[in-house]
């Protein structure tokens, strides 16, 4: 890595070394037309990617310290469509839980879903109404374990009903983890999603409020995939769906679930405005 004042998204040595192995592997297996290894490094261009995510910064203001941003963004589409991304973070998310003391795939799932607004440059067919939230962009589908870590993703328009996304997220998590038996669900999927769910082998409960109270309080079960919500949104590049293909903005949220696991792993904190400088 070149020598640079460094930002509080970079990895750390540890957390390069957790995925280091996919990349070097990826690195060997696409060298460059002209043969040789290629001008740069690629942990600064995940390094690069990650402060992307976490500042939410457009492309062409990707600081001059960092790759630029054609190499950048080369690499962030390619490891978007050939899997990369998702197997790193894949990777990442068995190792959280076996440090967690559990087996690699869960028995149950989370699922939810969230509208976000969307930039003028998301092209019209990718994005619609949601009538429930009145608001137009995407909605994100997700499915979590019981520890919050990401087994399914989809992105979709926000017209999309929930059934279609949790039908959608069914069949990605049979196919990601066929040791899920249960998923847990709020009212807004219906009867279609525990019928798909049944065909698969997969029972889905209802979770519902209880009685109200004052205060906020957390739905059991449920308040795993809200959390996990939460920590996304920590990611500014989230905060709309800046993505002008949807598969970039699952991409994104993968990248963003690499920087909650390898700080998990590692211990690390991210500093935030209320940590003096150092």
């Amino acid at each position: 890595m070149s020598e640079r004042k460094p930002y509080p998204s970079d990895l750390s040595d540890e957390a390069w070394e957790l995925i280091r192995p996919v990349l070097t592997a990826w690195k060997a297996a696409h060298p460059s037309v002209s043969g040789h290894a290629g001008r740069y490094d690629m942990r600064e261009i995940v390094n690069a990617v990650l402060y992307q995510t976490r500042t939410g910064c457009q492309w062409r203001y990707l600081p001059h310290d960092l790759p630029p941003v054609s190499a950048v963004y080369y690499y962030f589409g390619a490891w978007r469509d050939d899997g990369t991304t998702e197997t790193i973070h894949d990777l990442l998310r068995w190792q959280v839980r076996e440090h967690h003391r559990r087996p690699a795939d869960p028995s149950a799932v989370v699922l939810d879903s969230q509208t976000v607004r969307s930039s003028t440059n998301a092209p019209a067919d990718t994005t619609g109404l949601d009538p429930g939230k009145k608001s137009r962009g995407r909605k994100r589908g997700i499915a979590t374990d019981t520890l919050g870590l990401l087994i399914a993703v989809t992105v979709v328009a926000a017209s999309v009903h929930d059934n279609l996304i949790g039908t959608a997220l069914l069949d990605a998590v049979a196919l990601a983890a066929p040791s899920v038996r249960t998923a847990w669900v709020d009212a807004g999927f219906k009867n279609t999603v525990a019928e798909h769910g049944a065909a698969l082998g997969i029972d889905v409960e209802v979770v519902g409020h209880g009685p109200r109270g004052r205060g906020f309080t957390p739905l059991p079960k449920r308040w795993r995939v809200e959390q996990t919500f939460g920590t996304l949104m920590l990611h500014r590049r989230l905060a709309r769906d800046y993505e002008a293909r949807p598969a970039s903005a699952v991409a994104r949220i993968h990248w963003s679930m690499v920087d909650v696991m390898t700080r998990r792993l590692t211990r690390a904190a991210t500093p935030t405005w209320r940590d003096p400088p150092t």
